[in-house]
């Protein structure tokens, strides 16, 4: 019991449409500027059900991939057989007649583009997820959610806007931690991703790269929504472990020219589930910052 939990867990990648769950929570304490949690999970249920349908879609046709990354999820994708395709199309249209019970135009128009990416991400013959512009699709999963808000608020300011772009630039690098976790796969299986195209060593450090650079839109959100002292403390716990990790393993990563490539790959994989810790440690500041800037007495 258990373990199918777990495995219907990972088919949906539930970890995920949690911190966009947070995301939209947040977004909506912000956009809308009240302690509007009615509202905040109802549009966190709509995103979460996209994103299980894009995950789930994702799975299916990433299956013979799965093997060699993930062997458990594979295992049992291939057990749910034609049952996996109805809980991708269940969840499919539970979230579109969700969008669609709004009566906003916008609203519904931002799910189905939700969906639209999830299917050039997975489905042949488009599967983006194989190619160098993965990252600019799954910009996509962090925008829509806050999208989403925005057009149930119909509040689209220079506040909301950034706050999209930075939800959005930090799914896309994750992405490049996923792609980096992932790359023996997709090496064998002829996908041109970033760290593929690069090497695994320069895409390694391309994405360090992008992470530190996220850091100054993170605070440039938090001075617009004028957002409390613990977010900036998150940050900057954060951004020190992060740190850490890398002067831990500095050798590996910087000074040998001809390192072993299992250690590179077993250093992706260890910085690739640290951006998962990040990515929910931050979301989940982004969340609880959110509800103190709007209930400061809370």
């Amino acid at each position: 019991m258990f373990q199918d939990l777990r495995g219907f867990g990972q088919f949906i990648s539930v970890e995920r449409g949690l911190m966009l769950f947070m995301i939209s929570v947040g977004a909506t304490f912000l956009t809308g500027e009240a302690f509007a949690w009615p509202a905040a999970l109802f549009l966190g249920v709509i995103v979460f059900c996209i994103w299980s349908a894009v995950d789930a879609m994702n799975n299916l046709y990433d299956v013979d991939l799965d093997v060699l990354s993930d062997p458990m999820r594979a295992q049992f994708t291939k057990k749910l057989g034609k049952l996996g395709f109805f809980i991708a199309v269940g969840f499919t249209a539970l979230s579109l007649a969700l969008g669609a019970v709004t009566l906003m135009p916008f609203v519904l128009l931002f799910v189905g583009l939700g969906i639209f990416f999830g299917v050039l991400y997975s489905v042949p013959p488009f599967r983006l997820r194989k190619t160098a512009y993965k990252p600019i699709v799954n910009f996509t999963v962090g925008a829509v959610p806050v999208m989403i808000v925005a057009a149930f608020f119909n509040v689209f300011s220079i506040n909301v806007i950034t706050l999209i772009l930075l939800i959005g630039v930090t799914t896309a690098i994750n992405s490049l931690w996923e792609d980096l976790a992932d790359f023996a796969s997709d090496f064998h299986s002829g996908s041109r991703t970033i760290p593929v195209i690069l090497g695994f060593r320069r895409g390694l450090l391309f994405t360090v790269i992008m992470g530190y650079l996220m850091i100054p839109l993170m605070v440039l959100v938090g001075l617009l929504f004028q957002l409390p002292l613990i977010y900036y403390a998150a940050l900057a716990t954060l951004a020190s472990f992060t740190s850490l990790r890398l002067i831990q393993k500095r050798r590996t990563l910087f000074k040998e020219d001809k390192a072993d490539t299992k250690k590179l790959f077993k250093l992706g994989e260890v910085l690739a589930k640290d951006f998962v810790i990040i990515a929910i440690v931050f979301t989940l500041s982004l969340m609880l910052s959110s509800l103190l800037e709007i209930t400061p007495v809370f």
